[in-house]
């Protein structure tokens, strides 16, 4: 095939990279072209979309990357129902870009709109909503798949049920999505009612999710690493609800693709595309102390209406945000807890943090429920999201530290999810998933990729045997 060559790739974070063979197919015909190549060459195969991931998901050293980004065409869309369908490329950026016109919004999103949907499947994303909507993988009406063994399916909650709750979930690892068929959720404006407020702790915060949750579309929490004793985990809590029928004067208005744009400009003065030369001047303990300090003491009660883009792909508000963190990249640590334990466990792990001197830079929580699917990392709980940036002083003592996570978070009968962390060791992925699940992964594997063709960096960590 003609987008095939040998390349260097690097994850989101800019923590991992290898050199790899990169096929970039056209077509989803040209798939089964890619798995007889690494068949007859005994290479290995990583499927990849927009290369969001966090750790090695989408790394394949040695072997071959399947990069799907160009295979984004909408095959169908039924601006009466709501129901689209399209090639597991398509960006959310591109799907909502397509239906807000029409009066729809995806029901659930990443933080970013640049992640595709068939990296959504694979990871089963979750959004501010997972409480109320659920994964991404509670609103697939089906799928369509190639699997390594030549077998095409289609699979729904009625039609190959398990292979749907696997696929989806799955990493990648069972078969390539050639496309995806969703509902999405009716709106009638293009904008949200936000309400911000502060919270004195991580107690507080926590209460705030669990009672905030029935009342809201969507909630979230910013927590500040830094703060310490009685203020520990103090942070900001950001509740969302969709408007009702006729409170926006001017809808169509508000879900033009044009009034949804973020600007390109910070305080319409500086570039956003230099603004990470900038934070990284803050991104230091010191930095992000007095940075996060100053966020908590001007924060107020605040009630106000705010585009659908804004409130949700904050990850986008600043281009290459990740850079700011240098050229070793970050790590993020993500643990979902039962609401009976987080409070003690994240706790202990906050305080853990703040003693070895590596803070996360950033925090965030969610309120979650659980759910069917085979690699499930939510539960009736909360999420704590954790970014911290990686120096070659620190990144031993980063490792270290965050495998002693793992045992706080599995002491407290937590899980975790495979977009995210990328310390997770193969003992912990066996302990928190259960032998029953991955009883079920490794059946469907055999029958699906027999050959073992489908291995990406990830899976080789966790789960090769």
């Amino acid at each position: 095939m003609k987008n095939f060559k040998l390349a260097h790739l690097g994850n989101f974070s800019h923590s991992l990279d290898a050199i790899v063979y990169h096929a970039k197919p056209n077509a989803t015909d040209e798939i089964a072209e890619i798995f007889e190549l690494a068949r007859k060459n005994d290479l290995t195969i990583a499927p990849r979309g927009a290369g969001r991931s966090y750790n090695d998901a989408a790394l394949n050293g040695g072997g071959i990357v399947l990069d799907l980004s160009l295979l984004t065409r909408i095959l169908a869309w039924d601006a009466e129902k709501g129901i689209l369908r399209a090639e597991p490329g398509l960006t959310l950026a591109s799907l909502w870009q397509h239906i807000l016109p029409d009066g729809w919004w995806p029901p659930v999103v990443s933080g970013t709109m640049k992640t595709t949907l068939g990296g959504c499947l694979g990871m089963n994303i979750h959004g501010k909503n997972n409480f109320k909507m659920g994964t991404i993988g509670e609103n697939i009406v089906e799928f369509t798949a190639l699997l390594p063994n030549g077998e095409e399916v289609t699979c729904s909650p009625n039609q190959n049920d398990d292979l749907f709750y696997a696929m989806i979930s799955g990493m990648g690892m069972l078969g390539v999505f050639t496309s995806v068929t969703m509902q999405m959720k009716r709106v009638y404006s293009g904008l949200v009612s936000v309400k911000e407020w502060n919270v004195p702790n991580l107690s507080a915060q926590l209460d705030a999710l669990l009672t905030g949750a029935p009342e809201n579309d969507y909630i979230v929490g910013w927590l500040d690493g830094t703060a310490r004793g009685k203020s520990l985990g103090r942070g900001q809590m950001h509740a969302a609800n969709y408007l009702a029928k006729d409170d926006d004067p001017e809808p169509q208005k508000t879900m033009q693709v044009d009034f949804q744009t973020l600007p390109d400009t910070f305080f319409g003065v500086i570039p956003k595309s230099k603004l990470h030369y900038l934070m990284s001047l803050g991104l230091n303990n010191l930095g992000v102390w007095g940075v996060n300090t100053a966020k908590y003491l001007v924060g107020r009660d605040k009630n106000y209406r705010q585009p659908h883009a804004a409130f949700h792909f904050l990850l986008d508000y600043v281009p290459d945000w990740e850079l700011s963190y240098g050229r070793q990249g970050l790590i993020q640590y993500q643990s979902f807890l039962p609401r009976e334990t987080a409070l003690g466990a994240w706790t202990e792990m906050i305080q853990l943090s703040q003693k070895r001197g590596l803070p996360t830079y950033l925090g965030v929580t969610k309120r979650h429920r659980p759910d069917k699917f085979l690699f499930s990392h939510a539960l009736d709980g909360f999420s704590l999201a954790f970014d911290f940036k990686i120096t070659n002083g620190n990144r031993a003592k980063l490792a270290t530290m965050v495998q002693e996570f793992d045992q706080i978070a599995l002491n407290a009968g937590g899980r975790f999810y495979f977009a995210k962390n990328s310390e997770t060791a193969s003992e912990t992925a066996r302990h928190f998933l259960g032998d029953e699940a991955l009883k079920k992964f490794h059946k469907l594997k055999e029958r699906c990729d027999p050959e073992g063709l489908l291995r990406s960096g990830l899976y080789r960590r966790l789960f090769s045997k």
